[in-house]
Formats: C-alpha cells, structure tokens, sequence
C-alpha cells in the first residue's frame, strides 16, 4: 500500500512557491512605495529587489494606462481591481499586462497586492488577426460602396455637362460648373479611399533611398522646428519592391508624426531600418526582414482609437480624413509585410515589416 505523505506548507515553503511564479507579484503600501517583489516581477521592472525596496512604484514608471490613484482607494473599499490590458512603460519599453490588485492585511498593515501577468505576445498575435481580418473587411466594405457611390456620380457630372449646353443664359454655367466641380472632388475621395489595388513595377530597390525621398519632402514642409534624424543600418540589403508605393506608405505615417508635432510647436521624428530575423508576419516565418521604424515624441495617439487606426475615416486628428494609414496598411500588406504600432503621451512608434527574399 502506498504511503501518503502530509506537506507542511510553512512560511519559507509559501516564499519559494511565489519566487517561482510567472506572474509577476508587487505589495505596495496606500503611498505606493514597494515593499516585496518576486523575481518575476524584478525581471518585469527592469530592476533589482534590494534597489527597488522602498521606492515608489510611480518613479519606476514612465507611463501607465491605469491611474495610479485608483490602486489605493482598494484599501477603502475593500474591493480588488482587475483590468485585463493595461500599458506600463517601464526603461523605455512598452508592456502590456493582465493586473489584478487586491488589499492585504499583513499583521496590523494593509497592503496592496497587485499580480502583472505579461499578454505582449497574445496581445501582439490578436492584433495581427485582428487587423488583417478588418483591413480585408474595410475592403469590401469601401469597394462596394465606391461603386454605389461614382455610378450616380457619373450619371450626375453628365447630366450637369448636357444642362449647361442648353442653358440660354451663360451665366448658369457657374452653378453647373460648381456640381461638375463637386462631383469631381467625391469621386477622387472614393478613389483615395480604395488606393491602389494592384502591385505597381517590383524590382530590387534600396529601402533607405525611399526614406531619404520622404525626409526631403517633410523637411522641405516641416519648417526649421521640426528635427528629422536618421538611424540606418547600412547592412540592410536591397530587396524586391515597387518604390513609388512604399514611398507613398512612409509618407503617410511621417506626414502624420509631423502634423501631429506641429500645434506643439514642432519636435523629433526618428527613421530608424535594422534587419530583423526569424520575423513571423501574418503567421508566416521569414528568415530576414527589414525592419522600419518611425518614431516621433509627439502627444500620441488617443488610446481610444489605437485598436481601430488603420479604419478608413479613423483619425485622431481635427480636419484629418483618416485615409493615410488606411492606405498606408494597404500598400505594406501588398508587399506582404504589417504594421505594428505602440504609443503614449511624448513616444509614437509605427514598425513596419517587410520580408526580403
């Protein structure tokens, strides 16, 4: 018969089962200064448990999605706070986490238990998906309304051309020429809503040349407060693409940055290239990539609209037509790359993907 064997589960046993946990373990006191962590969460903070004692979790932190305020007042009320996406930049680097913090009475202390589980890699792979498949939605979507849209817009700019034939008294034509003039304009807003559909002339061409194109353009229209800096890696090879596309997608993500610099009174923008390997884009491994950064230190994009930037009419922006990134996706998705994007108050960073073979 086989002999049961009672584990007595002692203070320094419970220690070593915390020490070894993936999630990431923080108590903090009402001031939010730490008073434990578990290695999970040193690796986390970027920091060691003896430097991290005593310190505020705040001064660990150069952004956070959640306000910090709302951690104490669980002491209060003795309810715990959960909230599965939230963003804490931690030395410069952007990681979302699963938070759970519950109140703990220690002796005659009470505490704040907070749990961090890291979701960056789940979060990254649902966005890829979830982007594709909205970005193939928005696509026929704006398809099928472009033709119910320049159909009549057709028959209404050929109707205006007859009518201003006929008319007796020449100074109708101002009013023909104004629909004429109108139904123009739509039918050029239903084409830069579909964008280019097909792939232009591909041939092997030097990524950092398109980049110098568009740092000429929005120098040239940026003014002397905007600072445009450059960190490319000259090992990048060149690779099959169509230049005049990949130009126009580039485009649009810098003149974005820059305009959202310019009521600030002006600020950095970073063209950053590196070769990244083993890159799995839209769940397919390439060996080497070449990777682009554009990196501004504007206000940042509004965290209410991140998950849905890429939809045509999503901006940010007042007076924007929230086209730009739209298109943008649709010229990297036809070079079979992605765009990935993170973004808080002072630091915006769109990464572009695009496989080299």
């Amino acid at each position: 018969m086989a002999s049961t064997r009672t584990v007595i589960v002692t203070v320094e046993f419970s220690s070593l089962i915390v020490d070894n946990l993936v999630t990431a373990i923080v108590l903090l006191d009402e001031q939010l200064t730490i008073h434990y962590v578990n290695p999970a969460a040193e690796q986390l903070l970027a920091c060691s448990k003896r430097r991290l004692d005593q310190t505020r979790l705040s001064d660990i932190l150069q952004h956070s999605s959640l306000e910090l305020n709302l951690l104490p007042a669980i002491l209060h009320s003795g309810q715990g706070l959960a909230d599965s996406d939230v963003t804490f930049v931690i030395d410069g680097r952007p990681h979302r986490l699963e938070l759970n913090a519950s109140p703990l009475s220690w002796q005659r202390d009470l505490l704040i238990l907070l749990e961090l589980k890291p979701i960056d890699q789940q979060r990254r792979i649902s966005q890829e998906l979830n982007q594709h498949a909205q970005q193939q939605a928005a696509k026929e979507l704006v398809r099928g309304l472009a033709h119910e849209i320049k159909n009549p817009l057709g028959g209404l700019r050929g109707a205006a051309q007859l009518l201003e034939k006929t008319l007796p008294d020449p100074s109708y034509t101002e009013y023909t020429q104004m629909i004429i003039a109108q139904a123009d304009r739509l039918r050029n807003l239903v084409d830069r809503l579909l964008g280019p559909q097909r792939p232009g002339t591909r041939h092997d061409g030097n990524i950092h040349a398109v980049l110098e194109n568009v740092r000429q353009l929005i120098s040239l229209d940026g003014g002397e407060c905007l600072h445009i800096h450059r960190d490319y890696d000259p090992s990048l090879p060149d690779f099959t693409m169509d230049p005049e596309q990949l130009e126009q997608a580039i485009l649009n993500i810098v003149s974005n940055a820059a305009q959202a610099l310019h009521p600030h009174g002006g600020g950095n923008i970073t063209l950053k290239t590196r070769t990244a390997h083993q890159a799995v884009i839209h769940g397919q491994r390439h060996r080497v990539a070449a990777k682009i950064d554009i990196i501004d230190d504007g206000p940042g994009i509004p965290r209410d609209i991140q998950d849905t930037l890429f939809y045509p009419m999503v901006t940010g922006r007042e007076g924007g037509t929230g086209l730009g990134l739209s298109i943008a996706q649709n010229l990297i998705d036809q070079h079979q790359g992605k765009i990935e994007v993170v973004s808080w108050p002072g630091h915006t960073k769109f990464t572009l993907y695009l496989p080299i073979k």
